[in-house]
């Protein structure tokens, strides 16, 4: 970001603009880029999710408002901003309030922690790995505090599924990360990404030698975002809607927001885990191939790293789809014994031969070996 921030104090210094205020503003850029990014994100993944689903199930999903259905997020987005925003008359009303804007902070947070591209990396920091588990974590105090403040027994019950959940597969997620962190010498989420830097493009990337832990982290995503075969917080059958049953209008758009955009952050996540982040699967750009080192190619560069790395999370979500259009909901005792009987074990043998191979290729990140 100091390259863009030079040119963009550049800019300002060309029309007598004080520096102090391109210093402030800078900063607010990244988060009114990151949220128009996250609407169009989030309304695009609506509607492939359904019309994936239609696919998986011979069906048509939406073809009726706009040309193949386009526009129609967009109809049921006016519809749910439209609607009454209706509160429990015994509710906690302050708790009842507070829960859509704590669930839907962190999904705003944790897309500015991203890298990218090796310019478009917003907030940086040497433990960036840390603050995704934490932000990523986080919107389970918000589901808890949505389900006790309902007072409806449906919704307390999803907001204890969800917490009994994330508690068991949080534990092997966190030990999976601990091998990447191993395998990369870093807990920067850039310094993995060019951890896997090689020649031999794919071959550098950590998905090969910690395989195990690319399904262990899969399956663990999948269970934080309470997607199916793992939604039994929303379990409809058991709980109506689960902890968002009294919810409507603006705030249950908020809760139906967030969940799409922590679903889009986590496949960014897996790819930068374990696809080699924004770096090119051929070992090289093709940007530079097509236009050497001319300076237009400096900067397509920059917006291929973004195309590469975006690319990967669409294949990880569509998997996630898939997942969902294929496997039943599972029963809550089923799951958690899985965590900690199957996953939790895995999960600290695969820490075991990331250090095993750490130490076979001389302790230097395995894409530079």
């Amino acid at each position: 970001m100091n390259y863009l921030y030079q040119l963009y104090i550049e800019f300002l210094s060309k029309y007598g603009i004080p520096r102090l205020f391109g210093d402030v503003t800078f900063f607010v850029i990244p988060f009114c880029v990151v949220a128009a990014m996250l609407l169009v994100v989030v309304l695009g993944l609506v509607l492939a999710e359904r019309k994936l689903l239609g696919w998986f199930t011979q069906r048509k999903g939406p073809n009726r408002v706009g040309w193949w259905g386009l526009l129609q997020t967009l109809a049921d987005a006016f519809k749910l901003l439209i609607k009454e925003n209706i509160t429990p008359e015994k509710s906690d009303k302050f708790l009842f309030n507070l829960a859509p804007v704590l669930v839907f902070v962190p999904a705003m947070t944790v897309l500015c922690i991203i890298p990218y591209s090796a310019e478009f990396t917003f907030v940086s920091s040497s433990t960036n790995v840390i603050l995704y588990i934490i932000l990523a974590a986080f919107p389970i105090l918000s589901i808890f505090m949505a389900g006790w403040a309902s007072n409806n027994k449906y919704s307390l019950l999803g907001g204890m599924r969800a917490v009994a959940q994330i508690l068991s597969y949080e534990l092997p997620m966190t030990f999976v990360v601990l091998s990447v962190v191993v395998l990369s010498s870093s807990m920067n989420l850039t310094g993995i990404t060019l951890a896997q830097y090689s020649t031999g493009g794919i071959f550098g990337w950590f998905c090969f030698p910690c395989f195990i832990g690319l399904v262990i982290l899969f399956i663990c995503i999948i269970a934080e975002l309470n997607r199916c075969p793992f939604d039994l917080p929303e379990a409809e059958s058991e709980l109506i809607c689960g902890y968002n049953t009294e919810y409507s209008g603006m705030r249950f758009a908020i809760f139906y927001l967030s969940e799409y955009a922590l679903l889009f952050a986590s496949a960014l996540f897996v790819s930068i885990m374990f696809f080699g982040g924004y770096l090119s699967p051929f070992g090289t750009y093709l940007s530079y191939l097509f236009f050497g080192d001319s300076t237009l190619a400096s900067v397509l560069v920059y917006f291929e790293q973004a195309f590469w790395l975006i690319l990967k999370s669409c294949f990880v979500i569509f998997v996630i789809i898939w997942i969902r259009a294929t496997l039943p909901r599972l029963a809550s005792f089923d799951l958690l014994k899985f965590s900690w009987s199957v996953l939790l074990p895995l999960s600290i043998f695969n820490l075991f031969v990331a250090v095993i191979f750490k130490f076979l290729t001389g302790g230097v990140p395995c894409g530079l070996s």
